[in-house]
Parts: structure tokens; sequence; C-alpha cells
């Protein structure tokens, strides 16, 4: 069975950093579309960025300097590294992923994790 498993969340003070890894079985992560989404209380989840199989990253405004998407390819693992946290950081973060889609829809995530929680303190 095909899974998601995210990693690394946790609690850290304004300004701090986590990094947030998720594990996928073959060919569930790599080499095509995944991304890390994020839902905060009482708000509608979000994108906060995507990579696709030929290599494109998007991210969010809101997070365009402060975090850095990447995935391994012999681990099958996709990270997020997010610097410089604030509080509207605060959210549960998923990954998702669309296998066997090489360029990314936005409707086309059909795997998804459990979710990690990131809580940053001011």
């Amino acid at each position: 069975q095909v899974q998601l498993v995210e990693s690394g969340g946790g609690s850290v003070q304004a300004g701090g950093s986590l990094r947030l890894s998720c594990a996928g079985s073959r060919y569930a992560l790599t080499p095509y579309c995944a991304a890390w989404f994020r839902q905060a209380p009482g708000k509608e989840r979000e994108e906060v960025a995507r990579i696709g199989g030929d290599g494109r990253i998007i991210y969010a405004d809101s997070v365009k300097g402060r975090f850095t998407i990447s995935r391994d390819r012999t681990k099958n693992t996709l990270d997020l590294q997010m610097n410089s946290l604030n509080p509207e950081d605060t959210a549960i973060y998923y990954c998702a992923a669309q296998p066997g889609a090489w360029r990314c829809s936005p409707t086309g995530y059909t795997l998804w994790g459990q979710g990690t929680q990131v809580t940053v303190s001011s």
C-alpha cells in the first residue's frame, strides 16, 4: 500500500528553523509532482511549495525566501527546510503527491500523508 509519512514537526521560537521530511514508497514521491501543504486552525489548506517532475519549483508568496523544497530520488523522500519561522507558519503540514504526473495539477494530488504539527511561538 502506498503511503506518505511526514516527520520533523515540532515547536520552535520565532526566527528558528525546522526541517520536515516525507517518506514514500518507490515512485510515490519521485520522480513525479510532489508538494507540501499546510492548514492552520480555522483556515483553508494552502499549498506551500511544489516540485514537478521536471524539477520546476513553485513557492507560496508567504514562504518565498524562507522555505526550500527538495527531494532525494534515491531515498524517495521529500523535504521542506523552513527558516525564519514566524507564528503565522503554525499549522499542520502535509506532504502530497501525484504519482505518474510529470506536471503538477491543482486537483491532482491523490496521495496524502497524515500531517505533522509545526508550532511557532513569539
